[in-house]
């Protein structure tokens, strides 16, 4: 497959609207799709339409392929696996695999303890473990999440979500004792700071709340995205998870760090916190974990993951095949792709750095490593969220060969698997600034 894009038909073309059809009639609507890409084959940073267009995927299947479409090593040891063991539940049997991923992860984890893995098989799994345990150990109820947080759409990690009411609508009543505080926005301050004046209220926001109406000794959890994915692609101020950290440790609470969008690389190291250098008491993670396999894992230190057995467990979590894909995705991240996201992410952010003063639509550009985010504005001054112009722009980039996805109000997200080269990453800003051209037309 080419390096570089080559969309030859009308989109969506004829195969693809075949596939459409079909889509359509059968598949659940609740999914959300932005454009009408009708995937069939994908390698390295390409995919390949039902029609033979191909695409630079600055989505990463939403920031899940970490080492890029069909990375030739994890196929192979995907392929291996198969061949030698395809499914043993760990619930109930051993298999060496299960083993040998679960101490790759305590010593990659942050912190210095001993850690523990629970696994299941995607990030809302690694959540719901991850409340289960909170509850199970502190024997408290409650818990604190962020306004604009993605946790997950199941009972309990939707209880937790507030990033879209969509996605609640018609759910309730979810799981009770969950209090929502707002996130620290540098650019959009909830306590009304200007841009790049927000500090901690956010903190201080949760003492107050102890004091009023949450009683710091029933608070099983904090749970907290490191960089906040959802909600905008946002880098909150860099006393936020220290401050969180102390506060926690001074009620008893337990820290939780949701890195499922911005954990395994992507930040430019291994997960988000250390660039913060704060530990959580318990981390979960999953879409880039496996290169595209199902995997969720719930860390912990192992004096929190104190449960016994049948307290919790999942029949395919920890899947032979999904083990084989993480083990030799987290060699590949290891070897290189971090180092390479770090690298890409500071180029990337360099060149659209000036899009702010150049473009009027242009409010905020902020990123660590390969998650950025550029967020659009009706107005510099007012900063109003735009997003009729970045759909605007997302569907004309998908027309000249480039994914992208939105998230938050109004962000456009750049979260191309962490194989990105020079060359495509200019092809696919030429290509996002003369869609941001023409969209302010």
């Amino acid at each position: 497959m080419e390096r570089l894009p080559k969309v030859k038909t009308p989109l969506p073309g004829p195969e693809a609207r075949k596939i459409l059809d079909l889509d359509h009639c059968f598949v659940s609507p609740s999914y959300t799709r932005d454009y009408p890409l009708v995937a069939r084959r994908g390698e390295g940073m390409m995919v390949e339409d039902a029609d033979g267009n191909t695409f630079l995927d600055f989505s990463a299947g939403i920031a899940v392929v970490s080492t890029g479409h069909c990375h030739p090593d994890v196929v192979r040891a995907i392929q291996q696996q198969a061949a030698t063991l395809i499914h043993m539940s760990g619930t109930d049997f051993y298999y060496p695999l299960l083993a040998e991923l679960a101490q790759k992860l305590a010593q990659i984890a942050p912190g210095n303890s001993p850690k523990r893995v629970y696994f299941g098989n995607s990030g809302t799994e690694a959540m719901e473990a991850a409340l289960k345990l909170a509850r199970y150990h502190t024997r408290r109820h409650r818990f604190i999440a962020f306004l604009g947080s993605f946790h997950g759409r199941t009972f309990g990690s939707l209880s937790l979500t507030a990033s879209k009411a969509v996605q609640r609508n018609g759910f309730g009543p979810l799981l009770p004792g969950v209090s929502h505080v707002p996130y620290p926005n540098p650019y959009r301050c909830a306590f009304g700071h200007r841009a790049g004046e927000c500090d901690c209220d956010s903190v201080n926001y949760i003492e107050r709340l102890f004091k009023t109406a949450v009683p710091a000794e029933e608070v099983a959890a904090i749970v907290v995205e490191p960089v906040q994915g959802e909600g905008g692609y946002i880098i909150p101020p860099r006393n936020f998870l220290p401050r969180l950290r102390e506060l926690a440790d001074r009620h008893g609470i337990l820290l939780i760090f949701d890195e499922v969008q911005c954990g395994m690389g992507r930040t430019g190291k291994m997960f988000a916190c250390e660039h913060w250098g704060v530990a959580p008491d318990i981390l979960i993670a999953a879409k880039g974990i496996a290169s595209g396999l199902p995997l969720g894992v719930t860390i912990a230190r192992a004096d929190v993951m104190d449960w016994g057995p049948g307290a919790h467990a999942s029949t395919f979590g920890g899947n032979p095949v999904a083990c084989a894909a993480a083990l030799e995705t987290i060699r590949l991240l290891e070897l290189k792709y971090i180092a390479n996201a770090a690298r890409m992410g500071e180029y990337i952010l360099e060149r659209i750095a000036p899009w702010r003063e150049k473009y009027p639509v242009v409010g905020d550009v902020r990123g660590l490593g390969l998650m950025i985010g550029i967020e659009l504005v009706k107005d510099k001054a007012s900063r109003e969220p735009n997003p009729e112009i970045r759909k605007k722009i997302i569907h004309r980039a998908f027309e000249r060969g480039v994914l992208l996805l939105g998230c938050g109000e109004s962000t456009l997200r750049f979260m191309p698997p962490l194989v990105v080269e020079r060359d495509q990453a200019d092809f696919a800003l030429d290509v996002l600034e003369r869609c941001i051209v023409e969209a302010e037309r």
